[in-house]
C-alpha cells in the first residue's frame, strides 16, 4: 500500500513538472533583445527604425521604433535570437508593404556571445579620413559684388578647379548633402554621391543666378528665392558650412545626424580662395545590442 502511494506521488510529480515545462514553452517562446544606441535622431512621421537579426543568412525583424531614447527592449523568438550572428538597423517607411530590409541600413555588428557592438562605419562609411576644401564664389551670375554669397566644394589653388572633397563611397541608401547654416537656418547646397561632378541641385536649384550651372562640383550660389526669414544675396562669412550624410529617400529638410565635415567660415575669409573644412560634430553612430 505504501509502495503504491509512493509511486503515485512520483507519477504526479512528473506530470506536474512536464505540464509546467510545456506551459513555459508555450507561453514564453520569446526572449528579450535590448538596444542601447547613441546618436540616432527622430525621423519624422514618414519613417521608422527597424531592427533585424541575421539567422542562417536571412534577416528576421526584431520590431520597429521611432523613439530615440534608450535602452529599448524587444521580445524576439528565443530560438532565432540564439542562432543570430549579426544585428542590423535600417530606416524603413512608416507604412511599409515590403517585409525585407530597405537599402538604407545605418548600424550593424556581429554577435560575440550575447553582445553585439554596432556602429555605422562598416555599413554607411568610415569617415575617419574625410577631409575637404571649399571656396566662396558666385559663378552663376555676372555680378562680382556678391561673391561671398556662394559656396563651392572644390580646390582652385592650382589655378583650375579640382576635386575638393575626400570622402568614402557611400553604401546604397545614402547620399552626401552640403549645407550653409545661415542665421541658424540650414540651407542645402544639394545632394550628391560623386565629389567631382554636379550635385543634384545643378539644374533644379531655386537659388542660383541665371548665368549657368556653375562648375561641375557640388556647391550653391545663394542669390535669389531666399527661404522665409532670409535675404539673398547674403554673406556666408561667419556662417557654418557642413557636409552631412543623408538617408535616401529623405523626408527631412534638416541635416541628418551624420556630419563628417564642418567649418565656420572665417569672418575675414577671402573669396575665390581655398578654405579647409574641419571634422564634423558627429562622424559615426554606435551602441550595443544585448540578447
Amino acid at each position: 500500500m505504501i509502495k503504491r502511494m509512493f509511486l503515485a506521488v512520483v507519477l504526479l510529480s512528473v506530470l506536474v513538472v512536464s505540464c509546467s515545462d510545456d506551459d513555459d514553452n508555450t507561453t514564453n517562446p520569446n526572449s528579450n533583445l535590448t538596444l542601447n544606441l547613441n546618436g540616432l535622431e527622430a525621423l519624422g512621421d514618414d519613417y521608422v527604425y527597424e531592427g533585424w537579426i541575421i539567422v542562417d543568412g536571412q534577416p528576421v525583424s526584431t520590431g520597429t521604433f521611432s523613439s530615440v531614447t534608450f535602452p529599448q527592449t524587444f521580445s524576439v523568438n528565443t530560438m532565432q535570437l540564439n542562432e543570430a550572428t549579426m544585428f542590423v538597423l535600417s530606416i524603413e517607411p512608416a507604412v511599409d508593404p515590403d517585409p525585407t530590409p530597405a537599402a538604407t541600413k545605418i548600424l550593424a555588428g556581429a554577435f560575440t556571445g550575447d553582445l553585439a557592438m554596432v556602429d555605422s562605419n562598416s555599413i554607411v562609411g568610415d569617415f575617419s579620413a574625410a577631409s575637404g576644401t571649399y571656396i566662396l564664389a558666385t559663378p552663376t551670375d555676372m555680378d562680382d559684388t556678391n561673391e561671398a554669397s556662394g559656396v563651392w566644394f572644390l580646390d582652385n589653388s592650382s589655378g583650375s578647379p579640382m576635386t575638393g572633397l575626400n570622402l568614402p563611397t557611400l553604401q546604397d541608401g545614402w547620399k552626401y548633402e552640403g549645407w550653409a547654416v545661415i542665421d541658424g537656418t540650414p540651407v542645402s547646397t544639394g545632394t550628391f554621391t560623386s565629389v567631382d561632378d554636379f550635385d543634384d541641385n545643378a539644374t533644379t536649384s531655386p537659388f542660383k543666378g541665371d548665368s549657368g550651372d556653375g562648375p561641375s562640383y557640388p556647391g550653391e550660389d545663394y542669390l535669389q528665392n531666399a527661404p522665409a526669414g532670409l535675404t539673398f544675396p547674403t554673406d556666408l562669412r561667419g556662417t557654418t558650412v557642413v557636409i552631412s550624410v543623408e538617408p535616401f529617400p529623405d523626408n527631412s529638410p534638416m541635416p541628418f545626424t551624420l556630419k563628417p565635415l564642418a567649418h565656420m567660415v572665417p569672418n575675414d575669409a577671402m573669396t575665390h580662395t581655398v578654405i579647409n573644412l574641419g571634422d564634423g560634430p558627429v562622424a559615426s553612430l554606435s551602441g550595443s545590442v544585448t540578447r
